[in-house]
This record gives C-alpha cells, sequence and structure tokens, in this order.
C-alpha cells in the first residue's frame, strides 16, 4: 500500500489537466493483472498483455436470504461541486472562508484523499464522512443506500468506470498492497475526475490518508484561477461536469403485488410467479449480473436504471407496480424484480429451453451474457436447493 504524505494521486490528476495523450491503467482481478495501453484516443489502437490467472467468476450471492431489497432513499437536495481540486497541504480553516467568500461560490467541503495499491495498481480514494458528503454526490448516488451503507461499514465504494476499466468484481475482496483486505461492496457513477472510488473517513485515517487535501466547490462561473491562488500554486483544479439526474416517473402500470418482502429471496421468488414456468433464479442471476442485487443502480453507460437495469423506453412498455403503491418505479427493487419478470415472460421465458436462451438475450443482446446468466442461474439453484 502506497501511503499518501507525497500525494502521489497529483500526477494523474495533472495529466488529466493537461490532456495527455497517453493513458495506461493496469486492470486487477483476482490477483491477475492486464496492462492496457491507450494512446490517442483516435487512433482506437490498443495492446493487452495478461499476466496470472483468469478473472474471479461469478458466484451466489449468500446474503439473499439477509439482503433487504433496495429502494430509492427519502431525497437528498444535492449541491454536486463544480470544481475538483487537490492541495499540496492540509488546507487551513482561513483558506477555505476566504474560498467561501469567491464570487459565485455558494458553498464549500474539505475531504481526505489517497492512494492504494492492489497488486502494484492505484487507486485514487477519497475519505469522507458519509453524513456529509453526500449531498456532494449526483443525485442518483445521494439516494442510492447501499453507497453509504458501504462507507459505514469500512467498505469501499468503486466509480462504475474503473469497475469496468480494471475488471473488478463487486462484492469481491482485494488485498491492499502492504495493507488489509477490503470489499468492493457498491459502485456508482462518481463522476469526479481522477478519483477512483469512496472510502470511510474513519479508514481513510487508518491507511494514512492525507487529510484535509482534497477541496469541493460548489458554484457556477467560479474563477478556478482564483480557487488555484489561494490553495497554492501547487495545487491541481479542475471542473465537474455536472449531469443532469434521471427524473423518476410515475407510469400507468398493470399490477402485479409482490409486496414488499425483507429478503431478496423472497422477492425474486415472488417475482418468478409473475412468469408461470420462470425460476426464481434467473431473476436472481440478472439481478447480480446486472446491479449486483441493487448496489450499482447505475445509470449505465448506455442509459439503464435501477436494479434491474431497465432502459426508460422498455420500463414504461414492461414496468409494473410489484408493491401495490400505485407507482412503477425504475428504482425500487419491489417493482423492477417483478418488472423483469414480466418483460423475461412476454419473450416466453416461461416455456424454459431455447426459449428462455432467447428471452434472457432480449433482456441484454449478447450470448455471453445469456450464458452468464443461467450458468449463475444453475449455481443459485445448487446454493438453494431447498427454495
Amino acid at each position: 500500500m502506497n501511503r499518501v504524505s507525497d500525494l502521489p494521486w497529483l500526477t494523474p490528476l495533472r495529466g488529466l489537466v493537461a490532456g495527455l495523450a497517453v493513458l495506461i491503467t493496469v486492470t486487477v482481478s483476482a490477483g491477475s493483472v492486464i496492462l492496457l495501453v491507450r494512446g490517442d484516443t483516435e487512433s482506437g489502437t490498443e495492446s493487452e498483455t495478461a499476466v496470472g490467472s483468469p478473472r474471479q467468476a461469478l458466484v451466489p450471492d449468500r446474503t439473499l436470504p439477509s439482503a433487504p431489497p433496495v429502494v430509492g432513499g427519502p431525497g437528498v437536495q444535492v449541491t454536486p461541486p463544480r470544481l475538483l481540486a487537490v492541495a499540496a497541504a492540509q488546507v487551513p480553516a482561513k483558506v477555505l472562508h476566504d474560498l467561501a467568500k469567491v464570487k459565485n461560490v455558494q458553498k464549500v467541503a474539505v475531504v481526505d484523499g489517497g492512494t492504494v495499491r492492489v497488486a502494484g495498481t492505484g487507486l485514487r480514494l477519497l475519505a469522507v464522512d458519509p453524513a456529509q458528503f453526500r449531498s456532494w454526490t449526483p443525485k442518483v448516488v445521494a439516494d442510492h443506500p447501499a453507497v453509504w451503507s458501504a462507507l459505514a461499514r469500512g467498505e469501499i465504494v468503486a466509480d462504475t468506470g474503473v469497475m469496468k476499466r480494471l475488471g473488478m468484481v463487486l462484492g469481491a475482496e482485494y488485498q491492499l498492497d502492504g495493507g488489509p483486505r477490503l470489499r468492493v461492496a457498491a459502485s456508482a457513477a462518481l463522476g469526479f475526475p481522477g478519483v477512483d472510488g469512496l472510502i470511510g473517513k474513519e479508514l481513510g485515517a487508518e491507511l494514512g490518508f492525507a487529510s484535509g487535501v482534497v477541496v469541493l466547490v460548489h458554484g457556477q462561473h467560479v474563477n478556478q484561477q482564483r480557487v488555484r491562488d489561494l490553495l497554492g500554486g501547487d495545487a491541481q483544479v479542475v471542473a465537474v461536469g455536472a449531469e443532469p439526474a434521471p427524473r423518476q416517473t410515475a407510469v400507468a402500470a398493470r399490477q402485479v403485488l409482490v409486496g414488499r418482502p425483507d429478503s431478496y429471496l423472497e422477492l425474486y421468488q415472488r417475482g418468478a410467479g409473475v412468469c408461470p414456468g420462470l425460476s426464481w433464479t434467473v431473476l436472481a442471476a440478472i439481478g447480480q449480473v446486472e446491479s449486483g442485487h441493487g448496489q450499482n443502480n447505475g445509470p449505465s453507460s448506455a442509459g439503464a436504471l435501477g436494479p434491474m437495469q431497465f432502459m426508460p423506453a422498455t420500463w414504461k412498455a414492461y414496468g409494473v407496480d410489484g408493491d401495490g403503491d400505485g407507482v412503477s418505479d425504475i428504482w425500487s427493487a419491489y417493482d423492477a424484480v417483478p418488472s423483469a419478470a414480466n418483460y423475461l415472460c412476454a419473450n416466453k421465458a416461461g416455456q424454459g429451453g431455447e426459449q428462455l436462451r432467447k428471452a434472457v438475450w432480449h433482456y441484454n443482446h449478447s450470448w455471453s451474457y445469456v450464458d452468464k446468466v443461467l450458468n449463475l442461474s444453475q449455481a443459485y439453484a445448487l446454493a438453494y436447493p431447498n427454495q
């Protein structure tokens, strides 16, 4: 593990500001390392060298009987940062007060930051107080309970981009170089340049993260140079792009009551009843592959949303009100799971065999996806033989 007194992640952030043409990333998964060297993004060239064991395989989630289904939170008034800055040392309180007085600045916060390494690969993390930091994240992240419970448990919340880029597995534990093993418990599109994920403030202190070096500034049209001057010449300041939060819409839906069961296991079982002949294990496999059972609710790069990762147009056609509250909510597992069964059933999944394969293909147009889901479904049947 790399301690952060010298803030090694300044170099990647500085490279981001300068718009370097070459980006080097390292893939880590189950002890294997894949080095990807990407040249000019317009060239489309890529070389790949793999070392070590194959990528970690998906296994059934043993927490299904106890894990409560995820629903959207009560709503948080978000104030996402427009600027993110990394200072060379802890930012004094007086400087923070001065930043708050800069024209157009509405809110300022400071958090801890540092780098850990897994098999030599650096992960740049923010160490935050969940209660205080929540409003600084995008709306969909702020309303995502799994993110904040993961931080409270001392686990990692990884950015969706780094999960995909490094081939990390949701729910897997990773050994930090020279440090403890940490579980990647949730994933979310954080949208912070140069930041690979979040951990809790207490865990950051245990790992030796630099205290009070990352500054977040909320406000439109804030003078970046003024912020840099106040933080010192070595500070790196970048703009943070604001993405509009997906709107939850109330959709007139065919009611399919599954109620509000206490666990994902029971929810998948009740959801399967929407489609006679469909095994609950297929829904469980899709739920794990798509979102880690609600731990990574999106939006995906393609625009899919919620625990079962529906595209809005598909949801409009097949979304149902599973818990009987009068709304078909794409973010609620109580609605999304029976909606997935409804969609699969429309494609004849209940007939089994080749029709089931085709129905899963309609869910995600990839035969490798079909194989992954159905193999995991069989594993669930073995893991829960009496269900």
